[in-house]
């Protein structure tokens, strides 16, 4: 039997032993008068009171000194100490009750104390108990508290215990809870609407992505976890919404790395009578507000770069950084074949049946996108790589759009939208083509959403957030992982 199937053995007698004194070691009620930061922010008032105040939460600690027992209860605010004398009897049981705590209390469990407030000779604010309850007794160990969880893979697996015994860990997905609602606040005072769009389509769409297939018994349909949700935000802005936006969850068939997860969590906004352009202004205010409201300044770090978001964001073509890092002279008309030889000198890898735009764009991602340091907007992309984005009325070969890039890290995709739905389709059967040819993350042709375009889309402007690789940037992270509570993972067995 392993040792914690042993502890287990033993939090199962002690269960048992609440229950015959009489004790539901589960109840169904609770009593908590004050969150216990509550009682530390307002110690001295709370401290006059005549009455006991009761309070909850979960030993994280415990320390029996003959006839005292301390502990420090956690119930999700702060930890507070508390104090347990066998001459000062919890439920007035004597020393019959303080047997009974020490017998059957483990750290881990749920209390609620009630008590009186005081301050020790060590000038820490304390409980003194007067009656004590289980509210949930624990049948497993939690993790030493100085070395919490070692295994990584662990970690991730049992992120309940990762963040309940590492502040570091906690406070993360705090500030992500943080960021979220003030992009959401930012948002709505901008006078954007938040839709919710389906997760299950019968066609994906809005994305070079393969999908997560599934079937529906009923309709005996097949269906798709969506890539995106830029083809129903789009049908928002033809139904006559001119601001629309969605934090959704996205699901892509890919590969996990540090930066990929194929569950992830994206912010996409979508402005009528607004294009690239517009966007990249509203952009650059809505990160630099987000940044110092959450933060409190503007610059960050991140491995071990200051990162600089006070200042102008810089602003650099596609081609021109494939010239700069890839050594590519003519990016716009190499071949694909000279092309290869680019990608094998660095190392890229691609796949046989890759298409010239991907293999280009590896190159890209590779070779001249870690070295984007600072907030960059790269512009001016081939027509071809972005379908769903307008072309530019000076060259028809590149689109209006940007991405955005801090970190070496992609954080933005924008488009000034592709409204004209002959073109629309045009892009559509060029991407089939290099479905055919063997390129399995070429977007589909959409029939309804070319239809719904044909009763007029306003010209508009959109904009795709990476908010997990936001979270990574602002918490100077390093494995996406570590900012999804739960990612994706191999099972164990």
């Amino acid at each position: 039997m392993s040792s914690i199937e042993e502890i287990r053995k033993v939090r199962l007698e002690k269960l048992e032993a609440l229950r015959k004194n009489g004790i539901d070691p589960y109840p169904i009620d609770s009593n908590q008068e004050f969150t216990l930061e509550e009682v530390f922010n307002n110690f001295s008032k709370l401290s006059k009171r005549k009455k006991s105040i009761s309070v909850v939460g979960r030993v994280m600690s415990l320390r029996p000194q003959g006839g005292l027992v301390f502990l420090h209860l956690n119930d999700g605010t702060i930890s507070f100490q508390v104090l347990i004398k066998k001459d000062d009897p919890p439920a007035g049981g004597g020393e019959e009750a303080f047997k009974l705590f020490n017998d059957t209390v483990d750290i881990g469990d749920f209390l609620e104390i009630k008590g009186t407030l005081f301050v020790t000779k060590r000038k820490e604010k304390t409980l003194l108990a007067k009656k004590w309850r289980m509210l949930s007794k624990s049948l497993r160990p939690l993790p030493e508290k100085w070395h919490g969880l070692q295994d990584v893979e662990e970690r991730f697996r049992k992120r309940y215990l990762d963040a309940l015994m590492n502040k570091e860990v906690r406070d993360r997905f705090i500030l992500r809870s943080r960021i979220i609602a003030e992009l959401r606040n930012i948002l709505d005072d901008a006078g954007y609407l938040e839709f919710e769009t389906p997760v299950l389509q019968p066609l994906y769409g809005g994305a070079s992505a393969l999908p997560f297939k599934t079937h529906h018994k009923t309709l005996d349909l097949d269906m798709y976890l969506r890539i995106s949700d830029e083809l129903y935000l789009k049908r928002l802005l033809i139904a006559g919404f001119p601001k629309v936006y969605e934090i959704s969850k996205d699901f892509r068939n890919e590969g996990i790395d540090a930066t990929h997860n194929p569950e992830f969590t994206m912010l996409e906004y979508y402005e009528s009578y607004s294009d690239a352009e517009k966007q990249m202004i509203f952009l650059e205010k809505t990160l630099k507000t987000l940044i110092k409201k959450v933060l409190g300044k503007i610059k960050i770090n991140f491995a071990s770069n200051v990162i600089d978001f006070g200042k102008k964001f810089a602003v650099i073509s596609y081609f021109d950084l494939l010239r700069r890092h890839a050594i590519i002279p003519n990016p716009e008309t190499i071949s694909k074949e000279e092309l290869i030889i680019v990608a094998h000198k660095f190392g890229v890898l691609f796949g046989s049946q890759d298409s010239f735009d991907k293999i280009l764009d590896n190159v890209f991602k590779k070779v001249c996108r870690p070295k984007i340091i600072q907030p960059t907007f790269i512009i001016d992309y081939p027509a071809t790589y972005l379908p769903l984005a307008k072309r530019k009325p000076e060259n028809e070969m590149l689109v209006s759009a940007f991405q955005m890039v801090a970190g070496g890290m992609e954080l933005v995709k924008a488009f000034s939208e592709l409204n004209d739905p002959i073109d629309q389709r045009s892009r559509f059967m060029h991407q089939e083509k290099t479905k055919e040819e063997g390129e399995q993350e070429a977007q589909v042709l959409d029939e309804d959403f070319l239809e719904a375009m044909e009763y007029g889309m306003p010209p508009s402007g959109g904009v795709g957030i990476g908010i997990d690789r936001l979270i990574m940037l602002l918490t100077d992270t390093h494995n996406i992982k570590e900012v999804i509570f739960f990612p994706v993972m191999r099972p164990k067995s």
